[in-house]
């Protein structure tokens, strides 16, 4: 998402036009869900995608043909062989994509552009929203918790309401990712979660590794000892707590702090049986059995991970299934909510 904002932005700032192709809602089995986003430039070149196959094939040459002056609207594809109008996949679903053309004489559009990236760069709640007329996107905001043109538009799933002519989607989700031990699979997840639209941090206790240029993708890179997490970060609901600490000891100082915090969610990397044992540890500091249930060990999707660059993707993957579940997304898509 960012990288898509940032190069439409630079576009329009060189004098080069661009299609923005956006799914506003899907319904049954479809390769993407509301929010997937292509941008289609003057010679065919495109960054993103809907879905790929035939959906993206006909929706580059729409944006083609509005890069060539036909009016840019909404259009609504069919994913299924037997019905009217399918376009050529099994999929069976239907999909409803925007197309905007950005200008690069418009100052609107500009402005939009630059209040999107802007926005990206904060970790402050924020959704975009489009304003629709007559089948076309009008109007691009970034809106905050205040002053939304509707109040029901800032969900945490994206909205769409074709009678009422809007559409609305998370555009920044606040809260970071705490990595506490940057050791090799700290490094390895530090590098791939931005990738996935999470913050990081990182906290060691050792200085060698507690540097910035290990870690170059992270927002922030503390070091301190771990017994003083809490004591250096202060941790919000909306935040993530990654525990990967050299030692069984140090993991346990590190949960019990995460267990007095209101983070969203907390992991601890390690074998079954270290976790038995930490959990029998962390009984015997008189930690609940509820409180316990909080903590996702070990860590990560079972997807037989060996090397840390697997290990990273594991926890990528569960910690995208927790977003997308404590989101209320429908079969962990980013499904539109399609009211009236």
């Amino acid at each position: 998402m960012r990288e898509l904002f940032q190069t439409l932005r630079d576009a329009l700032m060189r004098g080069e036009d661009a299609v923005l192709c956006s799914v506003l809602a899907a319904s049954g089995s479809t390769p993407r869900g509301a929010g997937a986003k292509m941008a289609v430039f003057p010679d065919g070149h495109i960054l993103g995608t809907v879905g790929g196959g035939a959906i993206e094939r006909e929706a580059i040459q729409q944006a083609v043909r509005i890069h060539r002056g036909e009016s840019a609207a909404c259009r609504s594809f069919r994913l299924a062989p037997s019905q009217l109008g399918d376009i050529g996949m099994i999929c069976g679903g239907d999909v409803t994509v925007s197309f905007r053309l950005l200008s690069a004489q418009n100052e609107a559009d500009r402005a939009a552009l630059e209040a999107i990236c802007a926005a990206l760069e904060r970790q402050e709640n924020a959704w975009l929203v489009y304003r629709l007329s007559g089948g076309a996107v009008t109007d691009i905001l970034v809106c905050r918790a205040q002053g939304a043109p509707l109040p029901q538009l800032l969900q945490a799933v994206p909205v769409y309401l074709p009678g009422e002519g809007w559409y609305a989607e998370p555009l920044v989700r606040a809260g970071t990712v705490y990595i506490v031990g940057g050791g090799h699979v700290g490094r390895a997840l530090s590098a791939l979660l931005p990738d996935v639209g999470f913050r990081v941090a990182v906290y060691d206790e050792r200085e060698d590794l507690a540097r910035a240029e290990n870690y170059p993708r992270a927002a922030q890179v503390v070091c301190g000892p771990f017994a003083d997490f809490t004591k250096r970060i202060s941790v919000t609901r909306e935040d993530s707590i990654v525990v990967m600490t050299p030692g069984h000891l140090a993991d346990r100082a590190v949960l019990l702090q995460a267990l007095a915090t209101d983070a969203c969610y907390i992991g601890c990397i390690g074998s079954h049986r270290k976790v038995e044992k930490t959990n029998e540890a962390l009984r015997g500091a008189g930690v609940s059995g509820e409180q316990l249930a909080r903590i996702h060990a070990p860590i990560g999707l079972e997807i037989f991970a060996e090397t840390p660059a697997e290990i990273a993707v594991s926890i990528a993957a569960e910690l995208i299934r927790h977003r997308a579940l404590r989101a209320g997304t429908r079969k962990a898509k980013n499904a539109a909510k399609t009211v009236g």
